[in-house]
């Protein structure tokens, strides 16, 4: 394939379809030489006429030579909502340094004589158990290493960082993960760790004083071979597993570097990372094959991976520290959900509570910690701005709000960084949807209404389509529109989503009208205009002091694991509680689905505020 000889070559071509050839992204254009097309789906025959052809799809004929040209690649940046100022983290319960494992003591030992011949291990092990009653001690190699060295540096005084047990192996024994010579109490660090399908978050946490320090997040580098997980699962199966791990360690040590800086430490000064994530990106990071989770019966190979010392995946900090993986429940249902599930405090409720964490999956929990049970819908990439034709991630030039005129069907938008559109971020498609709606420039089936006295609505390459920014207007020199195409992607995003609410209420004995609040986890929550929401039939219709916006739940989960081991505790027990209900084998949710592939609903009784706004109208 010309994708693996420009990989091989060092030229990095996007393939957010995982290579499946779905997307188009990755075309490239073939300046001479013979290749074969195996795919020309997302081609036009111009396109083809012209060189293109699609990466993951095109071979070179045996014995020829051709000569390639890559275009400029889609540059992938952070919004500037989320670059320019770091959420402030309050401690969220009260810190009490004795309840870590992870230590450090200062000792000064007795220098060795030639009367006193104890080696230097035996010295220090013997002082500790002395002090502090740490018995058993264990050490690893890399540290035995340095040990003699650091004694002899600190005038036999040295700091040991220890670990008094892991999670996994509560009852020890210590172990030491690193010896530094002289006195360094002043603090101790350790980082939590959210590896999400579309961005990376690391929290670098001062557990001296269980303060958030230094906030990071960038795009997962993954994204480059797959949006979703089904395309990396893919993508990983065709060989690139060894690679898709390689890309998420390069992000995470990236802004792991980046917060060190901040705080003017070493990477090495890090000792432990409390780490969550959906069980895909679980599986990806630990190098592990993930291929049975996309297969019938969709069993992971671990739900609950055991810790162990970064250098075994090559996660920049300390080699000796430890990683520790919160547990995820099922293949859809990961790390992040449960680390969410204690976050949020739908615990400390005491009512009937709707967790959900909407992203490429739409994963989601009921219950009211008496009992909870769990669902996962594949949404898609939609609402990342994937499968759309002017869809785009939420940075810089994205239109992130719309609002047209229902009298003349013209409209007015809002762009991220307030400069010329380049296409239509998640928040601004749902906005989009809604305003098309309520305004009849489209029918409760997403249909575009072609007959409209207005130049914005006509048929483009793709069928009906609506005009959103004029060439003239834009940063690409061309029109964005929204296409029926697109609708309908858009419209069965959130009819699985929706039908995923109701099954699991359903399967219960319940409705979404016992539902007392409804908690919003996840970046792309944050942003989604509930009155909009509620109008496409995206969130369940209740009123908007039911709905409470959590921001990422996930890194938030491991920052609270990483300070207290009972509520490391709680993660797993939210883990044991919660059932989960696989949505492919239940007999209702295509049913459910169907009945969502409408604005907002077939029936509008599940829409009442929606219904009485419609009755107005007309």
């Amino acid at each position: 394939m010309l994708s693996e000889a420009a990989r091989k070559a060092g030229v990095d071509v996007l393939m957010p379809c995982g290579g499946q050839g779905r997307c188009g992204r990755c075309a490239v254009v073939v300046e001479s030489g013979a290749v074969r097309r195996r795919s020309t789906q997302r081609l036009s025959p111009d396109d083809v006429a012209a060189g293109y052809a699609l990466a993951c799809q095109t071979t070179v004929e045996e014995g020829d030579e051709v000569v390639i040209f890559v275009p400029p690649q889609e540059k992938i940046e952070r919004r500037l909502k989320e670059s320019k100022r770091a959420e402030k983290v309050a401690l969220p319960f009260p810190y009490d340094l004795h309840d870590q494992p992870l230590r450090k003591y200062a000792i000064t030992l007795d220098p060795p004589s030639l009367q006193d011949q104890t080696d230097d291990w035996s010295r220090l092990k013997r002082e500790l158990a002395r002090r502090y009653d740490l018995q058993n001690l264990q050490a690893s190699l890399p540290v035995l290493q340095k040990l003699g060295v650091a004694l002899r540096e600190g005038n036999w005084t040295v700091t040991v960082v220890v670990e008094l047990d892991a999670f996994d192996r509560p009852e020890g024994p210590p172990r030491v993960i690193d010896v530094l010579p002289g006195e360094h109490l002043e603090s101790l660090w350790a980082i939590a760790i959210d590896i999400g399908t579309t961005s990376n978050h690391v929290w670098l946490v001062d557990l001296i004083s269980g303060k958030v320090m230094s906030q990071k997040a960038d795009y997962n580098g993954q994204i480059a071979r797959g949006e979703d997980v089904i395309s990396r699962i893919i993508y990983a199966s065709k060989g690139g597993l060894e690679e898709l791990q390689q890309l998420v360690m390069e992000t995470l040590n990236r802004l792991i570097k980046q917060a060190a800086r901040e705080k003017h430490i070493s990477p090495d000064e890090i000792y432990k990372a409390v780490v969550a994530g959906n069980s895909t990106m679980m599986h990806l990071f630990a190098g592990i094959p993930p291929e049975p989770i996309r297969l019938v019966p969709f069993i992971t190979v671990v739900n609950q991976l055991p810790s162990f010392e970064a250098r075994e995946v090559g996660l920049g900090i300390n080699p000796q520290g430890t990683i520790d993986f919160l547990p995820g429940i099922a293949s859809y249902v990961g790390a992040d959900i449960t680390a969410g599930v204690v976050s949020s405090q739908m615990c400390n409720v005491g009512d009937l509570s709707l967790f959900v964490d909407i992203g490429t999956n739409g994963e989601m929990v009921l219950g009211d910690c008496s009992w909870l049970i769990s669902c996962a819908c594949s949404a898609g990439p939609a609402f990342e701005g994937a499968g759309v034709v002017h869809g785009m991630r939420a940075t810089a030039g994205a239109i992130e709000e719309v609002w047209i005129n229902p009298e003349d069907y013209e409209i007015a938008y809002r762009v991220i960084g307030d400069e010329k559109p380049r296409g239509i971020c998640g928040s601004g498609l749902i906005s989009l949807m809604a305003e098309m709606f309520v305004s009849g420039v489209s029918d409760k089936s997403g249909n575009v209404n072609l007959n409209l006295p207005t130049k914005r609505v006509r048929k483009g390459e793709h069928g009906a389509e609506y005009v959103v920014a004029w060439a003239d207007e834009t940063a690409i020199g061309q029109d964005i529109v929204i296409t029926k195409v697109d609708i309908d992607n858009l419209m069965r995003a959130k009819a699985a989503i929706y039908a995923g609410f109701s099954v699991l209420a359903r399967s219960v004995g319940l409705s979404l009208a016992d539902v007392g609040q409804v908690l919003i986890g996840g970046a792309f929550g944050q942003y989604i205009n509930v009155s909009n929401a509620i109008l496409i039939g995206l969130l369940p219709d209740k009123p908007f002091e039911s709905f409470h916006f959590l921001g990422n739940t996930s890194v938030r989960g491991a920052y609270m694991a990483l300070l207290s081991r009972e509520m490391r505790q709680r993660v797993t027990e939210a883990g044991q509680m919660m059932t989960y209900l696989e949505l492919s084998a239940d007999n209702t949710f295509f049913d459910e689905f169907n009945a969502a592939m409408f604005l907002p609903h077939t029936d509008l009784s599940q829409f009442p505020s929606v219904a009485k706004m419609l009755e107005g109208r007309e």
